[in-house]
C-alpha cells in the first residue's frame, strides 16, 4: 500500500531503469548467440559440403568459434569503453558545474521537473530536497539519465558477448559432427532453423517487437547464409580446391 496516496503498490511492475538495463543486456546476449549460430553454421556447412573429413570440419568450426568470440568480445569492449569514457566525462562536467554554479544548477533541476508536469512550487521543492540529499546523483539522473554508481562495465560486456557467441556457435558445431555423414547437413539445417526461430522470438518479445516478423528475418537470413556457403563448399569440393 502506498501511504501517500492510499493506493495499492505494484512491486512486480518493471518500472526501474535497472530493469530496462538488464533487458538490454539480455537482448544483446540473445543477439550474440544468434550471431554465433549463423556464422558458425555457415562455416561448418560450407566445409561439410566440400569434405566429409570430421577433423577438417571440427578444425574449421572451432577456429570460427574462437575467432568469432574474440572478435565479438573485442568489439564490445571497445564500444562499451568508449561509452563509459563519455559517461565519466559528462559526470565530471556535471560535478564541476555543481561546485561552481550551485544556484544555476538548482534552477536547472527545477526546470526539468516543471517540464515533467510539476507546478513551479512543487518542482522547486523537489529540486531542493533532492539537492540536499545528493545533488550530484540527482543531476546525473535528471539531466544525463545516469547512475554514477552503475556505469557500464566494458569487461562484463566483453565476457557476456563472448559467452553468448560461444553458446550459439556450439549448436551448429555439434549438429554437424554428431550425426552420420549423410545426415550432417539436413540435421544442422533443421537445428539451426529451430534455434534461430527461438532466438528471433525471444529477441522480439524482449524488445516489444513483432515476433513473427523477427523470426522470419533471422530464419531467412540464416537459411540464405547456409545455402550460399553450401554452394561454395560444393564448388570447392568438385573442383578440388
Amino acid at each position: 500500500m502506498d501511504q501517500t496516496t492510499g493506493t495499492q503498490s505494484h512491486p512486480h511492475e518493471p518500472h526501474a531503469e535497472g530493469f530496462a538495463s538488464k533487458l538490454n543486456w539480455l537482448r544483446a546476449g540473445v543477439l550474440g548467440a544468434n550471431d554465433g549460430i549463423v556464422s558458425t553454421a555457415g562455416l561448418v556447412v560450407g566445409v561439410a559440403a566440400a569434405t566429409t573429413d570430421a577433423t577438417n570440419i571440427l578444425t574449421a568450426g572451432v577456429a570460427g568459434l574462437t575467432a568469432g568470440a574474440i572478435s565479438m568480445a573485442a568489439g564490445e569492449y571497445v564500444s562499451v569503453s568508449t561509452q563509459r569514457d563519455s559517461e565519466k566525462a559528462l559526470l565530471a562536467k556535471e560535478k564541476r558545474e555543481l561546485a561552481e554554479q550551485p544556484d544555476y544548477e538548482l534552477a536547472e533541476l527545477t526546470e526539468i521537473y516543471q517540464a515533467k508536469g510539476l507546478s513551479p512550487e512543487t518542482a522547486r521543492k523537489v529540486a531542493e530536497e533532492l539537492t540536499a540529499h545528493d545533488a550530484f546523483a540527482a543531476h546525473a539522473e535528471a539531466e544525463l539519465g545516469l547512475d554514477p554508481e552503475e556505469l557500464t562495465n566494458p569487461w562484463q560486456a566483453a565476457l557476456s558477448s563472448a559467452v553468448a557467441f560461444t553458446v550459439g556457435a556450439l549448436l551448429p558445431l555439434l549438429a554437424i559432427l554428431l550425426p552420420p555423414v549423410s545426415w550432417r547437413i539436413p540435421v544442422t539445417f533443421a537445428a539451426v532453423m529451430l534455434a534461430l526461430a527461438i532466438t528471433g522470438s525471444v529477441s522480439a518479445r524482449l524488445g516489444g517487437g513483432n515476433p513473427r516478423r523477427a523470426v522470419l528475418r533471422v530464419v531467412i537470413g540464416g537459411a540464405l547464409a547456409m545455402a550460399v556457403t553450401y554452394g561454395i563448399g560444393q564448388l570447392a569440393g568438385v573442383s578440388g580446391i
